[in-house]
C-alpha cells in the first residue's frame, strides 16, 4: 500500500476505530439504501418525529444479492492460499490467547478455503507491509479490513466488498429520532471530527446544521455526554462499541439510519488479490457468497458484533 492514510479510507476511520473495532452494507441479502439527503429549497419548517426509545434490532451487512448467483469457477488450480492479515485490530484482526491469528478477518477467510475445500494459512503482519507482502508473491491474498480505493486498485485486484463501514449519528437516550433529515438539524449543534470524511459530509449535506469539530473521538463523545452538542456523527462500527460499552455511561444511542454515500465513506471493503489473478478472485466471491447462503456469514457476524451498526 502506498500508505496506511491511501490504504485504508478506513484509515481516518482507523482513527476512529483503534482500541475498539472497526463495517452499512446491504441488509438482509438486498442492497442497502444509504440516507443520501440532497439540498433542497427552502421550504416550511417541518417538526421532525416525535423522540422515541431506541430498540433496533441486530442487523447483518451482506453484499450478496440472490438474484445474482455466481457460477462456480474452476478451483482445481487451488491447492492452498496463504492469507495475510495485520496483527493489531480488534475485533477484525488480533492474537488469540493460543497466540495464533483470530478475529472476523480470520474466521471468515478459514471459512473460505472450508468452501473452498484448500489448505488455508493466515500470516499475521504490520497493515502498511501487506500489499508489498503481496506483490512480492510472499502472500495470496490479503483480508485485513482494507477499504477499496482507486490507489489501491492501481495496484492490487479486489473481490466484491464483505462489508462496509457507514456513518451514523448518536444522541442522548432521551432526545433519540428515528429518522434525520437536513431539516430535522437546522441549528442544531452537531460534533464530528475535524478533518474528517463525516466532516465533509455534514459540510455539504446538512448546511443548516451548527457543526462543531473536536480532534479526536474521546473530545467529541464527551460532549455529548455533557450536552455541548445535540448530536455527534461518525463511524457507526465504533461509535456502536462505545455506546454499548462502559465508557458511554449508558447516556446514548443512534439517531436515524445508516448513511453510505461512497463518494465520502468509500467503495467497502474487499479482499486484495495480485493484479490479474482471476482465479482466485472469482473464487473468493463465489466462496463468499456461498458462505453467506448458508447463514454462516450471519453466525460470523452476530459472533463478533453484539451492537448492530445499521
Amino acid at each position: 500500500m502506498a500508505s496506511s492514510q491511501q490504504a485504508k479510507s478506513f484509515k481516518s476511520a482507523r482513527g476512529l476505530l483503534m482500541g475498539l473495532a472497526a463495517a452499512a452494507c446491504l441488509l438482509a441479502a438486498q442492497p442497502a439504501e444509504a440516507q443520501t439527503p440532497a439540498k433542497r429549497p427552502p421550504a416550511a419548517p417541518q417538526t421532525p418525529p416525535q423522540a422515541v426509545p431506541q430498540a433496533a434490532p441486530q442487523a447483518v451487512p451482506g453484499f450478496w444479492d440472490p438474484r445474482r448467483r455466481p457460477e462456480r469457477p474452476d478451483l482445481s488450480r487451488l491447492t492452498v492460499i496463504r492469507f495475510l492479515t495485520e496483527t493489531d485490530y480488534p475485533p477484525f484482526n488480533f492474537t488469540g490467547a493460543d497466540g495464533n491469528p483470530a478475529g472476523f478477518n480470520v474466521d471468515l477467510a478459514r471459512s473460505l478455503c472450508e468452501e473452498i475445500k484448500v489448505t488455508c494459512t493466515v500470516q499475521m503482519r504490520r497493515f502498511e507491509t501487506l500489499v508489498d507482502a503481496l506483490t512480492s508473491n510472499r502472500g495470496d491474498a490479503i483480508i485485513a479490513s482494507m477499504a477499496v480505493s482507486p490507489q489501491l486498485r492501481a495496484r492490487v485486484d479486489f473481490t466484491d466488498p464483505y462489508y462496509r463501514v457507514p456513518a451514523r449519528f448518536v444522541s442522548r437516550k432521551d432526545a433519540v429520532m428515528p429518522e434525520i433529515r437536513p431539516e430535522y438539524l437546522e441549528g442544531k449543534k452537531v460534533g464530528v471530527i475535524a478533518g474528517s470524511a463525516h466532516e465533509a459530509y455534514l459540510k455539504a449535506m446538512f448546511t443548516d446544521a451548527e457543526l462543531h469539530a473536536y480532534p479526536g473521538d474521546d473530545a467529541m463523545r464527551a460532549a455529548l455526554r455533557r450536552g455541548e452538542v445535540d448530536f455527534i456523527f461518525g463511524d457507526a462500527i465504533s461509535l456502536a462499541f462505545w455506546i454499548n460499552g462502559t465508557d458511554s455511561g449508558d447516556c446514548c444511542a443512534f439517531s436515524g439510519g445508516p448513511f453510505v454515500e461512497s463518494r465520502f465513506f468509500g467503495e467497502g471493503i474487499g479482499i486484495a488479490v495480485r493484479k490479474g489473478n482471476d482465479v482466485l478472485r472469482q473464487a473468493l466471491n463465489w466462496a463468499m457468497f456461498r458462505v453467506w447462503e448458508k447463514g454462516r456469514y450471519t453466525d460470523l457476524w452476530l459472533r463478533y458484533f453484539s451492537v448492530s451498526p445499521f
